[in-house]
């Protein structure tokens, strides 16, 4: 795997998946602190142009600074930024997923003139601090009424909602994140484990990560074209958070998926590689 120097001198890894002459596109995974390969291929996108997978510190092949401060994840921008050096891009199509598109967001209002175009992937609302209501998760929740384990669930986000969520209310609420609880999505939540930093997770969105109202008014002068995807069954990100979130933008365009949850090109890939390819299009990205 290419690695790069990050400015502080943790040497930082990435993937290249796919080909072609078309300007790459580099992928910000989520987790938080998830190691990029459960992005996958990202459902055949790598067909259409490279994506340049990052592993953030810490994770998948990238070392881990000396000191954990700096997986908080504003401190974090400067490590997309050496990463767009170290491609020779002027400009950066970036993708971010869930507490990716996090990091992604504030680069955009760090380097704005760095950014090409931006997708949003089911983006975690917390660094512009719109906040998703116990009721709107349950009416998320009430969609997937007849699913065998929709009875638990329902039980177990009480519990959460209550503040009282342990390990096992966690794991039953767990088949929401995917539009179908099938092997392939048993088999990606399994893998999570071993791809996640959980130390550094803990530290990804501690206090001081991100001012919203600052971030909400750099934003407003992104002028790179956006588009947000959100999944009709997330509740993470539902459909009006993500509406919510594009407001923000001078220029965005949001997707709501159907039948999808958290990972849109696992539940839909094609349909979800349509509306990329063709917002990039549409761009002239």
């Amino acid at each position: 795997m290419p690695t790069f120097a990050a400015t502080d001198g943790v040497e930082l890894s990435y993937r290249v998946v796919g080909e072609g002459k078309l300007d790459p596109v580099v992928c910000v995974p989520g987790g938080p602190m998830q190691a990029s390969v459960y992005l996958g291929d990202l459902g055949g996108l790598d067909a259409h142009r490279p994506l340049v997978m990052l592993d953030l510190r810490g994770t998948g092949g990238s070392g881990a600074p000396a000191g954990e401060a700096s997986y908080r994840c504003d401190r974090q921008v400067a490590d997309v930024e050496a990463l767009r050096e170290q491609l020779g891009l002027e400009r950066m199509n970036l993708l971010g997923h869930s507490a990716g598109a996090s990091l992604v967001v504030a680069y955009a209002a760090t380097y704005p003139e760095r950014v090409g175009s931006l997708a949003l992937i089911t983006p975690s609302p917390r660094p512009v601090g719109i906040d998703v209501q116990a009721d709107t998760r349950r009416e998320i929740l009430a969609l997937r009424k007849g699913e065998p384990w929709h009875e638990a669930a329902a039980a177990a986000f009480e519990e959460i909602a209550a503040g009282r969520g342990q390990e096992s209310h966690w794991n039953a609420v767990a088949p929401m994140a995917y539009g179908r609880w099938d092997d392939v999505a048993r088999a990606h939540l399994a893998a999570e484990a071993s791809q996640r930093n959980n130390a550094a997770a803990a530290i990804y969105y501690a206090d001081g990560a991100f001012d919203p109202p600052a971030i909400r008014a750099a934003l407003a002068k992104v002028d790179a074209p956006v588009l947000l995807i959100a999944g009709e069954l997330d509740w993470g990100t539902p459909p009006t958070a993500a509406a919510e979130f594009a407001t923000l933008f001078p220029n965005a365009h949001l997707v709501v998926q159907p039948n999808t949850s958290h990972f849109p090109w696992l539940d839909a890939p094609e349909p979800f590689v349509t509306t990329i390819t063709g917002f990039w299009a549409d761009q002239g990205r």
